[in-house]
């Protein structure tokens, strides 16, 4: 092949270079967006059903398909069970009254542990450092039944103090997620205070916590989700109706409401709702405070 043929093939090659291009980009944007597609439903379907469940009465329930439409979708019915009859309004405000105080305390132990941590000097320093490493490694359930005997002990058994305690002590991650935001806060700030007059209360009251906004915003949501979702803890240590939290009066409702599973749907969308509420008001901080502590 002479040198003006080969010029040619490439000529002709040329025009085939971008079609191969799109096609590939546009294979590329199926397969995404096809996944994408895939998990949204994955992860929609089982709410959609509960939501449908939610408006059937029981005879309909019994008789029709998960995905079948009920008939009325007004029939409030359900959820004016699981409100009355599922006490779950006390249920939310037992559920507050543990998140604020749980998360409040939190909050303050977390930045002046890690405030302590980042900014002193003392003696056995990094032990205790590898010691809250250590406590992050060793799982919650192993350590229960000694946890169970001290909060008996103290009398905190069967009341709002003891998963109050339970969730203010037991957070690590909180800790090292402040510590982590704490080192990008200049040293040189702490010591512009100190020659202005400030004690270490006042730098940490006036100049650290102030500058800890986000990393506070990124602790309350993770630790406001975890504690309004967990169940093992308020189950095992008020075991009293009275005290039912969300978790545990859903699980009650298995109890005087038997087979009732429209209404169990119902509850369960009447737990959703605040969390979702939160999350869309919140997302900004949420996407922003993961970001932040994964480039720290």
């Amino acid at each position: 092949m002479t040198a003006l043929d080969l010029r040619a093939a490439r000529e002709r090659e040329l025009p085939a270079r971008p079609s191969a291009h799109r096609w590939r980009r546009g294979l590329a944007n199926s397969v995404k967006y096809g996944s994408l597609v895939i998990g949204s439903v994955l992860t929609l379907l089982p709410l959609v059903v509960i939501v449908m469940a939610s408006f059937k009465n029981q005879r309909e329930f019994q008789t029709t398909g998960p995905y079948d439409l009920p008939q009325a979708l007004g029939n409030v019915e359900n959820y004016v069970i699981a409100f009355t009859k599922g006490r779950m309004v006390d249920a939310f405000v037992n559920t507050s009254v543990i998140l604020l105080v749980s998360i409040t305390g939190t909050i303050l132990i977390g930045t002046m542990t890690a405030y302590a941590i980042d900014r002193f000097d003392f003696r056995f320093k990094k032990s205790v450092v590898m010691l809250f490493l250590l406590a992050t490694l060793v799982p919650g359930v192993t350590t229960q039944v000694a946890t169970f005997q001290v909060v008996n002990t103290l009398g905190l058994f069967n009341s709002r103090l003891a998963p109050m305690i339970l969730f203010m002590g037991t957070d690590i991650v909180s800790i090292y997620i402040f510590v982590q935001f704490m080192r990008g806060i200049p040293k040189e700030l702490d010591e512009a205070a100190t020659l202005d007059g400030a004690n270490h209360w006042t730098i940490y009251r006036r100049v650290i916590f102030p500058l800890l906004k986000p990393a506070i915003a990124t602790v309350v949501i993770i630790k406001g989700i975890g504690i309004y979702n967990e169940f093992y803890i308020p189950f095992l240590y008020m075991p009293s109706r009275d005290l039912g939290v969300i978790s545990t009066s859903l699980f009650r409702f298995k109890g005087p409401f038997g087979a009732q599973w429209e209404v169990i749907a119902a509850g369960v969308i009447i737990v959703i709702i605040p969390s979702l509420i939160v999350f869309l008001l919140l997302q900004r901080y949420i996407y922003n405070g993961f970001t932040s502590g994964a480039t720290k």
